[in-house]
């Protein structure tokens, strides 16, 4: 069982990051959500991956031996919760910045920032 969430790890990873490096700024945000997904399942890996354990141990037991660790379930849950809030904060922000740009390609966004003379603007390098 191990091998195969080691490579549901690994394809979950491999696609989010693949995403996060297209020019698409929706899929760039899928792919980040994707790669803290991958995350979340390393994290409850950790805690042991045996079925029909509790994860309770018992009034009597010196030592954690036929428990899973609670811990990383925890943890897992509660980033489950933090990542999907800010998938939908992101996903809020990019539609917005569809919106008000036309386009959600990153090198047109890009170019439709202010001229580097502005003021507030930092000065950008351009690349030939």
């Amino acid at each position: 069982m191990i091998w195969a969430v080691a490579l549901a790890l690994g394809a979950v990873i491999t696609a989010g990051t693949y995403l996060l490096l297209s020019r698409d700024l929706v899929r760039g945000v899928i792919g980040v959500s994707m790669i803290g997904g991958g995350v979340n399942l390393l994290l409850f890996s950790a805690g042991r991956l045996a079925t029909g354990v509790p994860p309770v141990i018992p009034a009597d037991a010196v030592a954690l031996t036929a428990a899973a660790n609670p811990l990383p379930q925890a943890l897992t849950l509660t980033a489950i919760v933090i990542s999907f809030a800010l998938l939908c904060f992101s996903l809020v922000l990019v539609v917005r910045l569809i919106e008000a740009a036309g386009s959600d390609d990153v090198a047109r966004l890009r170019a439709a920032e202010p001229p580097s003379t502005d003021p507030h603007q930092p000065v950008i390098e351009e690349q030939p």
